[in-house]
């Protein structure tokens, strides 16, 4: 397994379509009532990452060039930048992304998991963050999600609750 930078691979169909199936498969929305919406989702959570901000984007990879992870982030803070601005939450905690502005999503494919490789990508990630400046990254998941447990063993903590009866959890980790 390597892991390299999103920017440094040459980008195939068969890769482009790795990274949409680890996405897919790791989403807790599995359906959707047009294409128009999964687009849609897809983009929110994953394409502008991929677009706006490639350079902190990474891939988990076979040595035979198969997508088995991929983390995707930005290091400005989420809650002033316009570009997120259809994320509610996010206006909700001001005050804690002003701390942790670095956010991050990550995903590895299920038969890939409990191996090191999400734990990997969240480093490269982090240590990009901090040289660009970022005092600290986020992530915000469902209150009771199993991806807490990961969170927490690579030094994230919760720092608040959103959402109307908090059912979001925001993890921070300083830089």
């Amino acid at each position: 397994m390597n892991i390299c930078r999103y920017l440094d691979v040459a980008l195939t169909p068969e890769i482009e379509r790795g990274i949409d199936t680890i996405f897919f498969e790791s989403s807790n929305t599995k359906s959707f009532e047009t294409e128009r919406s999964r687009v849609a989702f897809r983009d929110r959570w994953l394409g502008r990452y991929l677009r706006d901000d490639p350079q902190f984007a990474y891939l988990a990879m076979t040595p035979t060039g198969g997508v088995i992870g991929y983390l995707v982030g930005a290091v400005d803070d989420p809650a002033v930048a316009s570009r997120f601005a259809d994320i509610g939450f996010f206006a909700d905690l001001r005050v804690r992304t002003r701390q942790f502005p670095a956010h991050l999503h990550v995903n590895v494919a299920p038969d890939f998991r409990n191996r090191g490789i999400g734990k990997q990508l969240v480093e490269c990630f982090a240590a990009d963050a901090k040289a660009h400046g970022a005092p600290g990254v986020h992530v915000v998941t469902s209150a009771g999600a199993p991806n807490i447990r990961f969170y927490n063993r690579n030094g994230f903590a919760e720092v608040a609750r959103a959402g109307t009866g908090g059912e979001l959890v925001f993890l921070g980790r300083a830089l």
